[in-house]
């Protein structure tokens, strides 16, 4: 699932994410943002690690910078964090 938001999300016009989707008041880009601060947390969580502020990329950078961070919590988490990333992902899906 994660793959094919990925997708979603760099396939999409950048005016479009610069908006919020129908019935939101945050921008996508926003919303993909906060995502990627999730996953990055879990996988720092998991690995040990220090969380640290995920930094807010250029428009065009939000799909990367959500598969980086995916891929990261997926290397390293339990089963209990990879639940939580399938729910953040799966949050985002619904809100774009």
């Amino acid at each position: 699932m994660l793959g094919l938001l990925v997708d979603r999300v760099k396939g999409m016009p950048l005016t479009q994410l610069r908006r919020p989707a129908d019935g939101g008041d945050a921008p996508r880009a926003e919303l993909v943002h906060r995502t990627a601060q999730v996953l990055a947390d879990l996988a720092a969580d998991a690995e040990g690690r220090v969380r640290r502020e995920v930094p807010a990329l250029a428009l065009h950078g939000a799909g990367d910078q959500l598969a980086v961070v995916g891929a990261d919590v997926l290397a390293a988490a339990d089963a209990e964090r990879l639940a939580q990333a399938h729910e953040a992902v799966l949050a985002l899906r619904r809100a774009l």
